[in-house]
C-alpha cells in the first residue's frame, strides 16, 4: 500500500535517488544530477500542487514519481511515471491520475484534446512495453551525440562578415530568442513562446550560463545561434549544446559547422572532457549528418512516444 502526496522543492534529493536507481536498472548508470531534479521542481509552468505526485511505501521509502507538465499554451503535455524496479501495481495506480491531469491541462488552455509526449531510453524494454500498452505510438528519436576533447581544440577560421556576440547582453538575448524561434519552427514538438517566458525558463535553470550563448551576425544581421549550458558539467565533465539554430535564409553557408566547432574550442578551453548535444534523428535539416561529420558519435538514443488524448 502506498501513500500519495504532492511533491515539494525539498523532495529533490529523494526523487533524485529514485530516478538514479531506475536509470541504473534501465541503462546501467544514473542519467541525471540532483541539480537536474531540483530544476525540474521549479520549472516555470509546473505547479507542484497540481502537476506532480510522490508515492511512498508503508516504511516511507519513495517508490514512485509522476508528473504532467504543459508545454506553453499548446496542446502538448509532457508526462512521466517512474516506479522503483520490483514494485508492482504502482504504475497502474499512477498513470490514470497523470492522464486525467494531462486532459485537464488541455481543457484549461482551450484544447479539446491533448498530445502526450514521453521519452523512453532505447534500452528500457520494460518502459517501452508499458507505454505501448497505454496506447502510445512512436513519435521520433533523439540521439545523444558526444565528442571527446584531448587537450586544446583549434577554433574555426573566421567567416567573412561574421561577428559573434554572447548572451550577457539583453539585446543579444532577444535576437537569440528570435533566431531560436524561427530556426526551430518546423521541428518535432516545437512550441513557439515569447521572449519573457523563454528567458524565465532559462533563468530558472541552474545550468544556464548566458556567456555560453553565442549569436552569430552575418553582415550585421542575426543569422544563427548556439545556446550552450552546464547541464552535463557535473556528471560528465562536458559542455552541452542545448540549441543550434540557423535561420532558413542563411543555411548552407557553413554557419552551423562554424558555431559547433566554436563550441568545441570553447569547451576544451574550459577544461571540459567533451561536448554533448541531442539531435532529432528525423530533423527537417541535415543536422545529424553535420554532427557526425564533425566527429561526434552516438552514445545514447531516447525515443519519444506520443498519444492523442481526448
Amino acid at each position: 500500500m502506498h501513500t500519495i502526496r504532492r511533491p515539494r522543492v525539498d523532495d529533490a534529493e529523494a526523487i533524485h535517488a529514485l530516478v538514479a536507481t531506475c536509470d541504473t536498472a534501465a541503462i546501467g548508470a544514473p542519467d541525471s544530477t540532483l541539480e537536474d531534479i531540483a530544476d525540474e521542481l521549479v520549472e516555470p509552468g509546473f505547479d507542484l500542487e497540481r502537476d506532480g505526485w510522490l508515492a511512498h511505501d508503508a516504511d516511507g521509502r519513495l517508490d514512485g514519481w509522476a508528473w504532467a507538465c504543459r508545454n506553453g499554451d499548446s496542446d502538448l503535455v509532457d508526462v512521466e511515471v517512474i516506479v522503483r524496479p520490483g514494485v508492482s501495481g504502482l504504475a497502474g495506480e499512477l498513470w490514470p491520475t497523470v492522464l486525467d491531469r494531462a486532459a485537464e491541462l488541455g481543457k484549461e488552455r482551450g484544447h479539446d484534446a491533448v498530445t502526450l509526449h514521453i521519452g523512453v531510453y532505447r534500452g528500457d524494454e520494460a518502459k517501452r512495453a508499458q507505454v505501448e500498452e497505454l496506447g502510445f505510438e512512436p513519435g521520433t528519436s533523439y540521439h545523444r551525440m558526444r565528442i571527446d576533447h584531448h587537450g586544446p581544440v583549434e577554433p574555426p577560421a573566421a567567416l567573412p562578415g561574421l561577428t559573434l556576440h554572447t548572451g550577457d547582453d539583453e539585446e543579444v538575448r532577444r535576437e537569440a530568442h528570435l533566431v531560436h524561434q524561427e530556426g526551430f519552427a518546423e521541428h518535432f514538438g516545437f512550441v513557439p513562446i515569447g521572449y519573457e517566458q523563454w528567458y524565465e525558463r532559462r533563468q530558472a535553470s541552474s545550468a544556464t550560463d548566458w556567456s555560453q550563448v553565442t549569436l552569430a551576425r552575418l553582415d550585421g544581421r542575426p543569422a544563427a545561434v548556439l545556446i550552450g549550458n552546464n547541464q552535463f558539467a557535473l556528471d560528465e565533465g562536458c559542455g552541452y549544446v542545448a540549441t543550434l539554430a540557423v535561420l532558413p535564409g542563411y543555411r548552407g553557408r557553413g554557419l552551423g559547422r562554424f558555431l559547433l566547432r566554436h563550441a568545441f574550442a570553447a569547451d576544451a578551453a574550459r577544461g571540459r572532457k567533451g561536448t554533448i548535444l541531442h539531435v532529432d534523428s528525423n530533423n527537417t535539416t541535415p543536422a545529424l549528418g553535420l554532427y557526425e561529420s564533425a566527429g561526434m558519435r552516438l552514445v545514447m538514443a531516447i525515443d519519444v512516444w506520443q498519444r492523442r488524448l481526448p
